[in-house]
């Protein structure tokens, strides 16, 4: 496989592209990316691979045509969805608009304006849904807000060093990454919100009830690069 690299890691294959030239134009039009592989037209993407025209997504493959869709993760061979965030691990969707939050969807099609769906695909061509009268379920749990989350994250995550490790969300009680820490500071709501949307989501609903809106992609750091822009907030 002959690639062409730039200095964020990005890069696509000669043979995907068919030529050279080709593979250097798909690679020139990504913007703010990191890590992805034979994508174009995407910007503050990271470890994805096959897609075009996403934003601030991370892990995703295959997913085309998609417009305006931001912050979603290892979703797959999505088709023509818009306006779409926080997904997470959705596949073959086509069509979709405006859904916040999904989880898990496969082969949805024209669903517009859903929030925290959950395996989709068992409504796929129903018609005429409605609420179970009798049902007790009283929705999403409510989002937690830390005050003065830089600072808090960051001192819990400096000191000790080993209290912080990005490859994974939560490693044991004391050693975290960003994400897991801003779950585990958030106490019982936060693991709440974990257990119904994902650490990612629910990291990334806490950072923004406490005031700030996270770009999804810093939860995929280095332990460096993620240390340095939380002590970064916390000084402002």
């Amino acid at each position: 496989m002959n690639w062409i690299e730039d200095v964020k890691g990005n890069k696509c294959s000669v043979e995907y592209w068919g030529t050279k030239e080709a593979a250097q134009t798909a690679l020139d039009s990504l913007r703010e990316c990191r890590d992805c592989i034979d994508c174009s037209g995407c910007s503050d993407c990271s470890r994805c691979s096959r897609c075009f025209g996403c934003s601030g997504c991370s892990g995703c493959s295959g997913c085309s045509g998609c417009s305006r869709c931001s912050d979603c993760s290892g979703c797959s061979r999505c088709s023509g969805c818009s306006g779409c965030s926080g997904c997470s691990r959705c596949s073959d969707c086509s069509g979709c608009s405006g859904c916040f939050g999904c989880s898990d969807c496969s082969g949805c099609s024209g669903c517009s304006d859903c929030s925290g769906c959950s395996n989709i695909a068992w409504l796929r061509n129903k018609e005429n849904l409605k609420g179970d009268p009798e049902s007790t379920w009283a929705g999403p749990p409510p989002i937690p807000k830390i005050e003065g989350i830089h600072k808090k994250i960051y001192d819990a995550a400096s000191i000790p060093p080993e209290a912080l490790e990005m490859h994974t969300w939560h490693t044991c009680g004391t050693t975290h990454c960003r994400g897991g820490w801003a779950v585990h500071l958030a106490g019982d709501p936060g693991y709440a919100l974990e257990k119904f949307h994902g650490t990612l989501l629910a990291a990334q609903l806490i950072y923004r009830e406490s005031g700030y809106a996270i770009n999804p992609c810093r939860f995929f750091d280095s332990n460096e690069d993620a240390l340095a822009d939380m002590k970064r907030l916390a000084e402002l």
